[in-house]
């Protein structure tokens, strides 16, 4: 009787970072970019020494604070004047310090109504905001923030951008992961890009951005999600797809600036409440990070006075030819409802797409061929009143 032989073991180690190495000086606002998985979070955490490596070390120079998820390091049963104190203490800070601090924590957060009320009855935007206040005001030597900011409404994550830039500029070190290129470019000067848990590239912020979306790493023209489950959302609705699609109506990247250009967001309405009428939002932001518009499916009339159905709803916007300037642009997609307002879900840097600009005199800069300026390139109506014939005087006559 023959022994069966043992297959031979698979080596199943999973490595979520290795071989990583790179030095920040102090001062220096650095961005960490890369798709789901590829250990941007990691890497954070074992700065943040909440994990410590298998293998290789970290070494910081300096006080510490992060903002990894929201509300990490609160106790729930404090208040927030509590937690503010704790956070405090945990840097090693003097209380007098940290008092003379709360004032401007607690303005910056907008949460002096509940300064006394127990963390876990906050909601989570609160929460939020607290914490970043926390940790971007008690005047750390290094600051690191993960993606959390894209819980937070527009003029909040405006506001954390610009707190990011006042401690960069102050000579601290910040080190921040985000989705979102354009809030990536608006504050950081320096880009280290992983992939697999690799280091794929690190320089300037523009290049390596460049060199993601270009990879194929980084978010292209469409998104899908398989099930609401696994979708950006509540129990109203959650984000289904989000396309970019070209006049023929196919799935593409790249588009003629001479052609219209539609983007498609469709999402799942769940809740069957006549008083509820989701809106499908779109920001177009350019390569600086300028918003370019913001557009709702509220300027369709008809829809707006809709009575919402529990479904599948797909709404459609439609961008005309000769708009947009050439480059590459991010699609922010949203579903919200309004009076008041309120966020159902949001994915920043759904999608994006290059607009290429290769007109031979059709187009807005005829048969210019050199760079045309502008954010945006509108070919825009002109009427011309031609001069009519002026009468030439005896001295004029003279003078020809």
């Amino acid at each position: 009787m023959r022994r069966r032989e043992r297959a031979p073991e698979v080596d199943r180690t999973f490595w979520a970072l290795r071989n990583v190495s790179f030095a920040i000086q102090p001062g220096e606002r650095v961005g960490i970019i890369g798709r789901n998985g590829a250990g941007k979070s990691t890497l954070l955490k074992l700065l943040a020494r909440i994990t410590a490596p298998t293998e290789g070390r970290a070494e910081l120079r300096g006080r510490v604070g992060s903002l990894l998820e929201v509300g990490t390091g609160f106790h729930a049963e404090l208040s927030g004047r509590d937690n503010i104190l704790l956070s405090g203490a945990i840097l090693g800070m003097r209380r007098s310090e940290i008092q003379a601090k709360t004032d401007e924590i607690v303005e910056f957060a907008g949460v002096e109504a509940f300064l006394d009320t127990p963390v876990k009855r906050y909601s989570s935007g609160m929460y939020l905001r607290l914490a970043f206040a926390v940790a971007a005001h008690l005047e750390p030597d290094i600051l690191l923030v993960d993606e959390v900011l894209a819980v937070g409404d527009a003029d909040f994550q405006k506001k954390c951008l610009g707190r990011m830039e006042d401690i960069g500029e102050s000579g601290r070190t910040v080190v921040f992961v985000s989705h979102s290129m354009p809030s990536v470019l608006r504050l950081c000067e320096r880009v280290i890009l992983l992939d697999r848990g690799g280091l794929v590239a690190d320089g300037n912020a523009q290049e390596v951005l460049r060199t993601y979306l270009d990879s194929g790493l980084g978010s292209a023209a469409e998104r899908h999600w398989e099930t609401p489950e696994l979708a950006p959302g509540d129990e109203v609705a959650r984000l289904r797809s989000v396309r970019v699609r070209d006049d023929r109506g196919v799935v593409t990247e790249e588009l003629d600036i001479r052609r219209p250009v539609s983007l498609e967001l469709e999402y799942w309405h769940m809740r069957d409440d006549e008083d509820l009428r989701p809106s499908a939002n779109l920001h177009v932001t350019n390569e600086d990070g300028v918003v370019l518009f913001a557009t709702s499916d509220f300027n369709n009339h008809r829809w707006r006075e809709t009575r919402r159905t529990p479904g599948v709803v797909r709404a459609t916007c439609h961008i005309p030819g000769n708009f947009l300037a050439e480059g590459r642009f991010f699609v922010l997609a949203a579903i919200s409802t309004y009076n008041p307002t309120r966020v159902h879900a949001l994915e920043a840097d759904a999608v994006s797409f290059h607009v290429v600009d290769r007109s031979t005199g059709d187009g807005v800069r005829g048969e210019y061929a050199n760079a045309w300026p502008g954010v945006v390139r509108p070919m825009l109506d002109w009427s011309i009143i031609e001069p009519k014939p002026i009468p030439l005087s005896g001295a004029d006559r003279q003078l020809g």
